[in-house]
Protein backbone atom coordinates (compact mmCIF):
# COMPACT_ATOMS: atom_id res chain seq x y z
CA UNK A 1 0.00 0.00 0.00
CA UNK A 2 1.14 3.41 -0.67
CA UNK A 3 -0.78 6.31 1.31
CA UNK A 4 0.15 10.29 0.98
CA UNK A 5 -0.40 12.24 3.78
CA UNK A 6 -0.96 16.24 3.85
CA UNK A 7 -0.23 19.09 6.31
CA UNK A 8 -0.30 22.49 6.53
CA UNK A 9 -3.16 24.25 5.35
CA UNK A 10 -4.99 26.75 7.32
CA UNK A 11 -6.67 30.33 7.27
CA UNK A 12 -4.71 32.95 6.68
CA UNK A 13 -5.01 36.65 5.86
CA UNK A 14 -4.12 37.79 2.61
CA UNK A 15 -1.02 38.65 2.06
CA UNK A 16 0.33 36.13 4.66
CA UNK A 17 2.11 32.67 3.71
CA UNK A 18 1.26 29.23 4.42
CA UNK A 19 3.48 26.15 3.88
CA UNK A 20 2.05 22.37 2.67
CA UNK A 21 4.16 19.14 3.10
CA UNK A 22 2.98 15.90 1.53
CA UNK A 23 4.99 12.64 2.56
CA UNK A 24 4.11 9.58 0.49
CA UNK A 25 5.36 6.57 2.63
CA UNK A 26 4.65 2.50 2.00
CA UNK A 27 5.82 -0.17 -0.76
CA UNK A 28 7.63 2.47 -3.00
CA UNK A 29 10.39 2.05 -5.92
CA UNK A 30 10.65 4.97 -7.22
CA UNK A 31 8.61 8.16 -7.80
CA UNK A 32 8.60 10.31 -10.86
CA UNK A 33 6.69 13.15 -10.92
CA UNK A 34 4.96 15.28 -7.67
CA UNK A 35 2.93 17.97 -7.55
CA UNK A 36 0.16 19.89 -6.30
CA UNK A 37 -3.70 20.30 -7.46
CA UNK A 38 -6.55 22.44 -5.76
CA UNK A 39 -9.82 22.38 -6.23
CA UNK A 40 -12.14 25.76 -5.38
CA UNK A 41 -15.97 25.03 -4.87
CA UNK A 42 -18.01 25.00 -7.85
CA UNK A 43 -14.41 24.56 -10.06
CA UNK A 44 -12.61 22.22 -11.88
CA UNK A 45 -8.84 20.71 -10.11
CA UNK A 46 -6.15 22.45 -11.25
CA UNK A 47 -2.41 22.46 -11.29
CA UNK A 48 -0.80 24.42 -9.12
CA UNK A 49 2.55 23.32 -9.02
CA UNK A 50 5.00 19.94 -10.26
CA UNK A 51 8.38 18.99 -9.40
CA UNK A 52 9.79 16.25 -11.73
CA UNK A 53 12.39 13.71 -11.24
CA UNK A 54 14.86 15.69 -12.11
CA UNK A 55 14.17 18.42 -10.02
CA UNK A 56 12.69 20.72 -12.55
CA UNK A 57 9.61 22.64 -11.91
CA UNK A 58 6.13 23.94 -13.55
CA UNK A 59 3.80 26.58 -12.33
CA UNK A 60 0.18 27.69 -13.09
CA UNK A 61 0.42 30.88 -13.97
CA UNK A 62 -1.64 32.17 -11.41
CA UNK A 63 0.59 31.41 -8.87
CA UNK A 64 3.91 31.95 -10.59
CA UNK A 65 6.63 34.22 -8.64
CA UNK A 66 4.65 33.50 -5.11
CA UNK A 67 4.43 29.76 -4.84
CA UNK A 68 7.43 27.64 -4.78
CA UNK A 69 7.31 23.73 -5.07
CA UNK A 70 10.20 21.86 -3.85
CA UNK A 71 10.75 17.97 -2.74
CA UNK A 72 13.02 16.08 -0.44
CA UNK A 73 13.86 12.48 -2.01
CA UNK A 74 15.23 10.97 0.83
CA UNK A 75 12.20 11.51 3.00
CA UNK A 76 10.01 11.27 -0.61
CA UNK A 77 8.39 14.37 0.37
CA UNK A 78 6.79 17.76 -1.75
CA UNK A 79 6.22 20.96 0.04
CA UNK A 80 4.39 24.02 -1.55
CA UNK A 81 5.69 27.20 -0.14
CA UNK A 82 3.01 30.15 -0.41
CA UNK A 83 3.74 33.50 -0.27
CA UNK A 84 1.49 36.85 -0.75
CA UNK A 85 -1.62 34.26 -0.50
CA UNK A 86 -4.90 35.80 -2.24
CA UNK A 87 -8.60 35.07 -1.36
CA UNK A 88 -8.64 33.52 -4.81
CA UNK A 89 -6.09 30.89 -3.49
CA UNK A 90 -8.66 29.30 -1.65
CA UNK A 91 -9.56 26.10 -2.37
CA UNK A 92 -8.75 22.39 -1.31
CA UNK A 93 -4.96 21.39 -1.80
CA UNK A 94 -4.01 17.62 -3.23
CA UNK A 95 -0.85 16.37 -3.64
CA UNK A 96 0.09 13.43 -5.86
CA UNK A 97 2.97 11.10 -6.49
CA UNK A 98 3.30 9.65 -9.89
CA UNK A 99 5.72 6.70 -8.97
CA UNK A 100 6.19 2.62 -9.41
CA UNK A 101 5.22 0.61 -6.37
CA UNK A 102 7.86 -2.21 -5.20
CA UNK A 103 7.44 -4.88 -7.00
CA UNK A 104 5.67 -3.77 -10.26
CA UNK A 105 6.61 -2.02 -13.29
CA UNK A 106 3.97 0.78 -14.42
CA UNK A 107 3.75 3.78 -13.12
CA UNK A 108 0.53 5.04 -10.84
CA UNK A 109 -0.88 8.12 -9.45
CA UNK A 110 -1.52 8.24 -6.00
CA UNK A 111 -3.14 11.44 -4.05
CA UNK A 112 -3.21 12.65 -0.78
CA UNK A 113 -6.41 13.02 0.51
CA UNK A 114 -6.61 16.72 0.95
CA UNK A 115 -5.87 20.00 2.57
CA UNK A 116 -7.99 23.17 3.49
CA UNK A 117 -6.42 26.72 2.39
CA UNK A 118 -8.27 29.56 2.91
CA UNK A 119 -7.41 32.80 2.44
CA UNK A 120 -9.31 35.77 4.07
CA UNK A 121 -9.66 39.11 2.28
Amino acid sequence: QVQLVESGGGLVQAGGSLRLSCAASGSIFRINDMGWFRQAPGKQRELVAVVLSGGNTNYAGSVKGRFTISRDNAKNTVYLQMNSLKPEDTAVYYCYADLIRSGTIGLTDYWGQGTQVTVSS
